[in-house]
């Protein structure tokens, strides 16, 4: 069945279902709909459902004219699981958050692959793109895809290809960035690559789902590791009176064996913070302890109270407590000049001075009202950078450098700053780097 399967894919007459239309779901639906395939968009969010059938976006960087276009040319989305049998292809973008105890929740893919397990139909191809501990798929979903009689690799076919995307990168796009596929069968894995080889510029084939999902943590844990690495540096230096960021600089300049990583107030985002505690948590089944991940993990973790410790030492040499003290936050948003705000160092830092009876208030362009969120909730809306407004905190934190800001009008007009991104190179009295 799987040729039959495949020639279907390649014909363009199948129907596309992507459930969960966020920063992942969303960019891969305007892809899809882009090259000719109908694409149903499956969220539980009804309020996503009735914008997206409105032609409207809730994503900054994905403007609503290009949700407008797809409606046109046959894109719907839907809250009906019932409508998962249309579908000839499911690709699950749903959140893999951490619970309290810093151990994987996967009750967003359990959930969501319970709720299309009813409606599955032979000849469908199943791929997870959420990021996962290696075993997931074969533990958690094979089992559940095949719970209604189904055999997959014969009748139904299963795969993971972990999502790369990079909201507001403007030098990739979903088309460029290449697409790691593991299946779970060598016939599954041949559906996987029909699938995404129309929509993708460059398909990367490996051996299986485990290895897929192993290439996706090894990505993140590389990057969580070594920004671990700069941010204790960054202490050091501190310490002896160096600046890291002229550090950084100059050692990027060597033309091999270095690459580039800057500090900051924390990791942020729905990957780095998160992934590499997906192996920690699934390599002690295996009895192994991972010190060099974990490590890297506290370090980063401990940012948001380094960048605390700078603001206190900066308001005490003004001979102000932090406690009654007005701080305004610059940049709510997890990484520049967008509005994704998923696991944001920023939240911290502001829950942080809160605690210690600061009273915080937040500029982010991107960001004009403090959206819900599942842990964290603040009643505030962005504050207008203005000469008057700045004058008028004790102190500000720059704790996300989007490109909007007017940072000579910060320099010129706030009484103390603290630096957490490297954008004041120069040295200034009231300027603290952190």
């Amino acid at each position: 069945m799987y040729k039959s399967t495949i020639e279907h894919l390649k014909s363009k007459d199948s129907v596309i279902g992507i459930v969960g239309m966020g920063y992942v779901g969303l960019p891969l639906m305007l892809r899809y709909n882009a090259i000719g395939f109908h694409v149903l968009g499956i969220d539980i969010d009804e309020s996503k459902v009735a914008k997206l059938n409105s032609g409207e976006s809730y994503i900054e960087h994905i403007p609503a004219e290009k949700i407008c276009a797809a409606r046109a040319s046959g894109f719907s989305a839907t809250s009906d699981f019932s409508r998962v049998a249309e579908c000839d292809a499911l690709i699950l973008c749903v959140p893999t958050p951490l619970n309290k105890y810093r151990e994987p929740d996967m009750s967003f893919v359990i959930n969501t692959t319970d709720a299309i397990k009813p409606y599955l139909r032979a000849g469908q191809v199943v791929s997870l793109e959420s990021t996962t501990y290696p075993g997931t798929t074969e533990e958690e979903l094979l089992p559940r895809v095949q719970e209604g009689g189904l055999v997959v690799g014969e009748n139904i076919f299963l795969v993971y290809s972990p999502e790369r995307e990079d909201p507001g990168n403007p030098n990739f796009e979903t088309r460029t960035i290449p697409k790691v596929i593991g299946g779970h069968t060598s016939a599954c894995l041949e559906v996987g690559i029909a699938l995404y080889e129309q929509a993708i510029d460059q398909v990367v084939p490996v051996s299986s789902t485990k290895a897929a999902e192993m290439t996706k943590l090894l990505e993140n844990i590389h990057r969580a590791v070594n920004i671990g690495l700069v941010n204790e540096m960054k202490i050091v230096a501190d310490r002896m009176g160096i600046d890291i960021f002229e550090v950084v600089d100059a050692a990027a300049t060597k033309p091999f064996g270095f690459t580039a990583y800057y500090p900051g107030p924390g990791l942020g985002g729905h990957c780095i913070p998160i992934d590499p505690f997906y192996l920690t948590w699934k390599a002690r089944e295996y009895g192994l302890h991972t010190r060099f991940i974990e490590l890297s993990g506290e370090v980063n973790r401990a940012m948001p109270e380094y960048v605390l410790s700078k603001l206190m030492d900066g308001l005490n040499d003004s001979g102000k407590a932090l406690k009654g003290s007005r701080v305004l936050v610059l940049g709510i948003a997890y990484k520049k000049n967008v509005d994704d705000m998923r696991e944001s160092p920023s939240v911290e830092i502001m829950e942080l001075i809160e605690e210690k009876g600061g009273l915080v208030a937040y500029s982010d362009p991107h960001v004009p009202v403090f959206p819900k969120m599942r842990e964290h909730h603040f009643e505030l809306s962005s504050e207008a950078l203005t000469a008057e407004n700045l004058a008028s905190f004790d102190a500000v934190i720059l704790a996300t450098d989007h490109d909007k800001f007017d940072y000579e009008l910060i320099k010129q007009h706030a009484r103390l700053v603290i630096d957490s991104r490297g954008k004041y190179r120069a040295p200034a009295e009231h300027i603290i780097k952190a």
